[in-house]
């Protein structure tokens, strides 16, 4: 295979006996550099999010929240539980995009043209099974987010977690998490796929387009599931709560209850702000670095090719 071949091989169909290895590897790295770089503007968000807040944790906005958490607890407290993520966001995103691939080209989201129903369908079969490994990890990471945690390292928290409410306490935000997460990862990739082909109709490998179209992505989903995301944060911290009824409750609808109740409709949309300011640009990254990681393993597979003349 010539040079110039090598350069023209198309990078979103990966050859046989490496499709899924890249997507793997890619979605791998992907997740990592998603969850870890904007992580400080993620706990910003869980504090934010909590339905009763310590005096000290009650912040009017995201520099507020910031100038607050690292005057009075030092800059490290936002990055407090980043390992819990680092260590669960590498194997579920890469189950995440090597079932969204496969499910992807199932579906024929691969064919010529646009198919958003087909890439909602894959999204939604990615986040069933990522979200499946990925949240004991989210539930200790959020444990250590919020003001006050005692909790040192991961693995403290989740062994104490366990000895005091058991393997539930990880689980039992699941079923909102998939209520979320579904419609968050449908609406994100079915808008991602037709940007990046309205963007970038050759489908040759483009690193803005994959910025560009990511960003704008990750902003509308989060938006949209934001009142999710917020029942979502109750339920997994729940166990750190003084309150009778926030430690007993038991599911979305009771938490969405428990929401209109103590704050009406604007307790849906706590967190709003964080949630799209990390969204945005994690989502550009996500996507920029996987879609790099297969362009990169896609070209070193090709180079190692017979020269065809």
């Amino acid at each position: 295979m010539t040079t110039q071949a090598v350069e023209d091989y198309e990078y979103e169909a990966l050859p046989e006996d490496s499709s899924m290895s890249a997507c793997l590897l890619a979605g791998a790295f992907a997740g990592i550099a998603e969850h870890a770089v904007m992580y400080p503007v993620d706990s910003i968000k869980t504090r934010m999010q909590i339905l009763q807040p310590t005096p000290q944790a009650v912040y009017s906005g995201v520099l507020n929240a910031a100038n607050k958490i690292t005057t009075t607890e030092g800059a490290r407290t936002l990055w407090r539980g980043v390992n819990s993520v680092i260590l669960g966001a590498g194997p579920a995103h890469a189950l995440y995009f090597g079932t969204y691939e496969y499910a992807k080209q199932a579906f024929g989201g691969n064919e010529s043209g646009h198919h958003p129903v087909a890439a909602a369908a894959a999204g939604a079969c990615a986040t069933i099974a990522s979200d499946a490994l990925m949240n004991p990890f989210d539930v200790i990471k959020q444990r250590m987010q919020v003001h006050g945690s005692v909790y040192k390292s991961v693995m403290e928290c989740g062994s104490k977690v366990y000895a005091a409410e058991g393997l539930r306490a990880f689980y039992i935000s699941y079923p909102t998490t998939l209520t979320m997460t579904i419609p968050f990862q449908s609406l994100q990739f079915a808008t991602y796929e037709y940007l990046r082909k309205v963007l970038n109709p050759s489908g040759k490998y483009d690193p803005m387009t994959h910025i560009v179209a990511g960003g704008i992505a990750g902003a509308v989903a989060a938006a949209a599931t934001t009142p999710l995301d917020v029942a979502k944060t109750l339920l997994q911290t729940r166990g750190e709560s003084t309150d009778v009824r926030i430690r007993n409750c038991s599911g979305l609808v009771e938490a969405w209850k428990l929401i209109y109740q103590r704050q009406g409709v604007a307790g849906f949309a706590k967190g709003l702000q964080p949630r799209v300011l990390s969204h945005m640009p994690s989502t550009a990254i996500c996507w920029s670095v996987y879609e790099y990681g297969k362009w990169f393993l896609n070209r070193n597979n090709a180079d190692q090719q017979p020269i065809m003349h």
